[in-house]
């Protein structure tokens, strides 16, 4: 019986001379969903590559001397050592100047101009290079790009134009029709409520200003608009109208497109309405995650704060920044980056949770029972709970990564991490040893344990590629068969006798001081963490010259204790008729219910808040709004246009005082 396939891509990368930790969360991501269905028996195709034309790279290469061609592919062998270092398992690799992918382009331009849904006419308006995207007049944000910020430049050419706004009317039905296809649900929202429904215009399609580009065969002088090209890699790479496509209708139409947010407008309008065009199937979905910000605004080289994933993967291990990085934000939300949330993750999730329980369960087993468990020995008091909640994990796991939800699958592995914990605490082995006749009471509980850890292996495999085959060897374990995806739904399968290997800590716990002034050092005093604005000194320095703080802005800690601050969870969210800007949400303070009212309604969808560990200001009096009582304020950062919540980075309960 032939396989389940699934084709899952990401976009392809611009070729810069550094990739910054915001590109390796789409790829660490993507990955995390093509191992996770390799394990559930999946045929899968995995894409990545390089996005190598335009007139941005055409510009960097003349800059430094040097042709477009020989820039990239200075670069590209980088960004390919990159995702071997994070063990990223992409099937194929693309670069846009791949000859069959040219030609494809080539080919799909054509038929496209035959059949009447590309012309020729003139452009004018606005270009920013450095996105590669045109603009209207009205789209412009204070006369620069809505995108990045930066100048636009006024273009005025001969183009050929594809009939964009031809497809407007079956691309809203789609979308209408198929809630999924655009997730989150906010991502959709945007493309009809700001796109799609006030109207599309036609695109330009060919560029004549510069030539680093696809060219048009049947007019010389025009090269294929940068990202017609890009997003036709999706095809390309399968051997869409090339001798061979026998991928293309293996894997066609892709499971999911991953990507960040800022480029969901063209691969959920400009591509959908190409395939139309051209008759072909629509990609199942198109899934635009949130940025992970650093405080200041969004990650980019040109704003200098780059975290290069290299550094962090070589100081502290491939599986700690994966973990991190699927862990610390709700796929589809902004999240804060900062090293200091990472080093707190490791310490906690990593080394305390998972890898002292390794290390615990191992040490006793060697100091038991001379390294082996001799039998399953004797049930007793809190074994029946420690195993319900062990095997009802694998289900909620699989249904979570089926909708991408990481972090919550994560958390789910997580809770049962904590619930293996206790149950040693409940059980006391160190007592049970005390009496031989307590000793089969004792082969159980190891027995349990063994077990237990061994199905969380199982389960953090499609995030963590080397810490399971850590764990099998402490376990004893070479048989793969007892580590297979569907083994961690069934109890028992870990085998009686097996030898233990006791080794080193899998996670070492980091000091959290010492490493932050380390890590300082390496990027010249601009490291960003939880409480820095990621300036330079010098900068900062400026700053404070320019606006002087005097005593009358200082508080006092007696000021400070005044404002109440609490862990509330969200238990439910809802948009504020009426009103653009505004949640009303229900908070769970501990065992209290607050209503609260906030203008996040623009940065957050309602469905993504739920469940969120937020910060109240408890004490405030209440205030009205739109007529709805609001019984205090949520904290969140903001930074130009973006806003980011300020939530709580371990499971706190709610109601806890934050000092």
């Amino acid at each position: 019986m032939p396989k389940n396939t699934f084709y899952i891509t990401t976009p392809i990368y611009y070729p810069s001379d550094k990739l910054h930790i915001g590109h390796s969360y789409t790829t660490v991501a993507a990955d995390t969903v093509a191992r996770y269905k390799r394990l559930r028996g999946y045929d899968v195709m995995f894409l990545t590559g390089t996005d190598e034309h335009g007139q941005k790279i055409q510009r960097i290469a003349e800059a430094k001397g040097i042709t477009p061609q020989q820039y990239v592919d200075n670069i590209v062998e980088g960004i390919q050592e990159l995702w071997k270092l994070m063990k990223i398992t992409n099937d194929r690799f693309i670069r846009t100047t791949d000859s069959q992918h040219v030609e494809t382009v080539q080919k799909m331009f054509k038929k496209l101009y035959d059949q009447g849904d590309i012309y020729k006419s003139q452009y004018e308006g606005w270009y920013c290079t450095p996105c590669e995207s045109f603009w209207t007049k009205t789209q412009l944000v204070d006369g620069k790009c809505p995108d990045c910020g930066r100048e636009v430049e006024l273009t005025k050419e001969e183009s050929y134009f594809f009939r964009l706004s031809k497809y407007q009317d079956r691309l809203i039905k789609h979308i209408e029709d198929n809630p999924d296809f655009i997730q989150p649900a906010s991502r959709q929202n945007e493309m009809l409520n700001n796109f799609l429904r006030p109207g599309l215009e036609d695109l330009c399609v060919s560029r004549t200003t510069f030539n680093w580009g696809i060219p048009v065969t049947f007019d010389e002088g025009h090269v294929v608009y940068v990202w017609v090209d890009a997003l036709s890699n999706y095809i390309s790479a399968l051997g869409y109208m090339s001798s061979d496509d026998s991928a293309y209708r293996k894997y066609w139409p892709a499971d999911v497109h991953l990507m960040a947010k800022e480029i969901v407008r063209f691969h959920s309008i400009i591509w959908p309405a190409l395939l139309m065009a051209l008759g072909e199937p629509l990609p199942k979905q198109i899934f635009g995650h949130g940025w992970l910000l650093l405080e200041g605004g969004k990650m980019s080289k040109s704003k200098g704060n780059v975290v290069d994933p290299a550094v962090l993967v070589r100081k502290y291990g491939l599986d700690a920044v994966r973990y991190f990085l699927m862990r610390e934000v709700p796929f589809g939300s902004d999240g804060i980056f900062s090293n200091e949330a990472m080093i707190n993750r490791i310490n906690s999730d990593l080394a305390n949770d998972l890898g002292n329980l390794v290390s615990r369960t191992v040490a006793m087993i060697e100091k038991y029972f001379n390294g082996s468990v001799p039998g399953k020995g004797e049930p007793g008091s809190f074994d029946n709970d420690l195993k319900s909640v062990v095997a009802a994990t694998p289900a909620k796991v699989e249904e979570l990564l089926d909708r991408l939800q990481f972090s919550s699958a994560l958390a789910e592995i997580w809770k049962t991490i904590s619930r293996i914990n206790k149950y040693i605490d409940e059980t006391m082995p160190w007592v049970l040893a005390k009496e031989e006749e307590n000793n089969r009471r004792l082969q159980a509980v190891m027995y349990n344990l063994a077990e237990s850890i061994r199905i969380v292996s199982v389960l953090i495999q499609p995030f963590m590629p080397e810490t399971p085959e850590k764990i099998w060897h402490q376990l004893g374990i070479e048989d793969l068969s007892l580590v297979s995806w569907d083994s961690a739904k069934n109890w028992g399968v870990y085998p009686i006798g097996l030898r233990v290997n006791r080794g080193e800590a899998i996670f070492p716990r980091i000091d959290l001081k010492k490493e932050l002034e380390e890590l300082s050092k390496l990027t010249g005093g601009m490291q960003p963490s939880a409480n820095s604005s990621h300036v330079p000194e010098t900068q900062a320095a400026e700053k404070q010259q320019e606006k002087p703080q005097g005593e009358e802005d200082l508080i006092s800690i007696e000021d400070f204790a005044k404002v109440d601050l609490r862990v509330a969870k969200v238990l439910e969210a809802e948009k504020v008729e009426g009103a653009d800007k505004l949640l009303k949400l229900k908070l769970e303070v501990g065992a209290e219910v607050r209503q609260v009212v906030s203008g996040i309604a623009k940065h957050y969808a309602p469905q993504d808040l739920i469940g969120k560990h937020v910060i109240l200001v408890a004490n405030l009096k209440p205030v009205k709004l739109k007529g709805i009582e609001s019984q205090g304020m949520i904290l969140a950062a903001s930074a130009d246009r973006d806003l980011a919540l300020a939530t709580i980075d371990k499971n706190m309960d709610s109601g806890s005082k934050i000092r």
